[in-house]
């Protein structure tokens, strides 16, 4: 019994470890695995797939269809015609009627002439197609955005967390200094109130940040397929991503204009955009097809027919007997109320629907070029100033610390100096974050 109950204090003691047992991810294994585990982008990619099945469907239509049928009919028996003639006392059977009959044809049809139709239909799908190839990239592109802005969210509220735990190791040094001027009549209770006060804030921003690790680690292992509960740690720095992007305009005016050059990259390389352009290539298509009505339709069909009996023998014959035919239709659509002229209306409409809908998302490209790469060289200046402004407020810490000590500085100027330190170092982390997100955002606009 004393086993046992060894063995089940043991397992307890290690539960809190194995459940502490962090799993070090770097940022592109983060991305792989999200995109490996996103139901969203397997979806995406099953439309893709379709969208080609479709295609070749439509490919398929003009091409000749070949048909295999066979048949069996089992006929009411009735009198065959017989007639009589005067010198024959028999009646002649001119007709003897079978009541099994045995069919089977093999059709070959072939479309020559639809109006273009069938290109026309042939080349939307083959654009659609296409338009999917390029909705599949921009998914995955959205979704590696997602991955990057969980995975620098973590980021962020690690080392919120630890600046913050940084600043409540440092607030505890300066109550022990605190309660011993206390001790010695050198300060009043109402200082050590205060120092207490300012641990106790500071403990609080502990909880909320260690609650802001909690819940960026559970958004980035939604998105990588992991249970909820892993303990994810980053190995990635935000100071490893150094920016691919060059700023023409990074230490001048940030209302510059955005380069044609980035412009042109942007339009070319984003696929939403390369989506939209085959969507309109789709419907054009689909403009031509709605005439075809205004055209003849041609066709050419042909069978080869092994039937029993063939009703094309005479006499007919209780066997299988083969024959075949070829045949040209035309036909055309003198009058049918306008519909042919009502779906170009239509086709017409859907045309113009996909061009403004192309031209829409180019402004909207250009417009999220201009603000990433304004944002990215804000992000820089502040990553910079934000660095200096943690050294500085270290500094001081120091220095009123040292006065405190001697007796020529105020506590209240110390507590001062410790906020003002943990503002510093929270703005550095939200700087560098910014940076990496910035640049992120950036090459997302720019189709990379």
């Amino acid at each position: 019994m004393r086993e046992h109950l060894s063995a089940l204090l043991a397992l307890l003691l290690l539960a809190p470890a194995v459940r502490a047992q962090r799993r070090p991810v770097s940022l592109d294994e983060a991305v792989s695995a999200a995109l490996e585990a996103s139901p969203a982008l397997h979806a995406s990619r099953m439309k893709a797939e379709a969208s080609a099945a479709r295609a070749r469907e439509a490919a398929a239509s003009r091409l000749p269809s070949l048909r295999l049928g066979a048949g069996y009919t089992r006929l009411s028996e009735v009198p065959p015609f017989e007639v009589t003639l005067p010198f024959s006392p028999t009646p002649i059977v001119v007709s003897p009627n079978f009541f099994n009959s045995w069919n089977l044809r093999l059709a070959v049809q072939q479309p020559v002439f639809t109006g273009f139709r069938l290109e026309a239909g042939a080349e939307a799908a083959r654009m659609l197609e296409r338009s999917a190839g390029f909705d599949l990239a921009r998914d995955r592109s959205e979704l590696v955005f997602a991955v990057k802005s969980a995975y620098w969210g973590l980021v962020r509220a690690r080392d919120t967390e630890a600046a913050v735990a940084e600043t409540v190791a440092q607030v505890r040094e300066h109550l022990k200094d605190v309660r011993a001027f206390f001790d010695q009549g050198l300060l009043v209770r109402n200082e050590v109130l205060r120092a207490e006060l300012q641990l106790s804030n500071a403990e609080l921003a502990g909880i909320d940040a260690r609650n802001a690790v909690e819940i960026a680690r559970t958004a980035l292992n939604s998105l990588m397929g992991l249970p909820v509960g892993t303990d994810l740690e980053p190995t990635t720095s935000a100071e490893s991503q150094a920016s691919r992007v060059p700023l023409e305009t990074e230490s001048g005016n940030e209302a510059a204009a955005v380069p044609r050059g980035l412009l042109d990259a942007a339009l070319a390389g984003r696929p939403e955009l390369r989506a939209a352009e085959f969507r309109v290539k789709a419907s054009e298509a689909g403009l031509k097809a709605a005439k075809a009505g205004l055209y003849p339709q041609v066709s050419l069909a042909g069978g080869f027919q092994y039937l029993r009996p063939n009703p094309r023998y005479m006499p007919a014959l209780d066997r299988f007997k083969s024959t075949w035919d070829v045949g040209l239709a035309v036909s055309y659509d003198l009058w049918n109320w306008g519909q042919t002229r009502r779906q170009a209306e239509q086709a017409r409409a859907q045309l113009a629907q996909a061009r403004d809908a192309r031209d829409l998302l180019e402004d909207q490209a250009v417009l999220e070029v201009t603000q990433s790469r304004l944002a990215l060289a804000r992000a820089r200046r502040k990553t910079g100033v934000a660095a200096a402004a943690v050294g500085q407020a270290d500094e001081n810490l120091r220095l009123v610390r040292e006065r405190f000590r001697q007796g020529v500085a105020l506590n209240t100027e110390v507590l001062d100096a410790e906020v003002f330190l943990l503002q510093a170092r929270t703005a550095r982390v939200q700087a560098s974050i910014d940076l990496v997100l910035a640049q992120a955002r950036l090459e997302k606009a720019l189709g990379n």
